[in-house]
């Protein structure tokens, strides 16, 4: 990684770096070139899904999800 190009970037100010965050990652998805997932992450995809297959009618809803997800930012 350029350390300089890292050092200009920690200089900006927060908003700027949100906004070259958002750009940089459009620029990685318009490339298809999204990384793929971890070992950790498809440990965390196989747990769940075990979980789920043992347990399939231990689910929510979308709609009480999507409820509580607004309730809980005052939505």
């Amino acid at each position: 990684m350029n350390t300089q190009l890292l050092d200009q970037a920690r200089r900006l100010s927060v908003e700027d770096q949100l906004a070259l965050v958002e750009a940089l990652w459009d620029e990685i998805a318009n490339r298809n070139a999204i990384p793929p997932p971890t070992d950790a992450q498809i440990a965390e995809l196989d747990r769940r899904l075990t979980d789920h297959e043992a347990n399939p009618d231990d689910v929510v809803p979308w709609s009480e999800v999507k409820a509580a997800a607004l309730a809980h930012i005052g939505r």
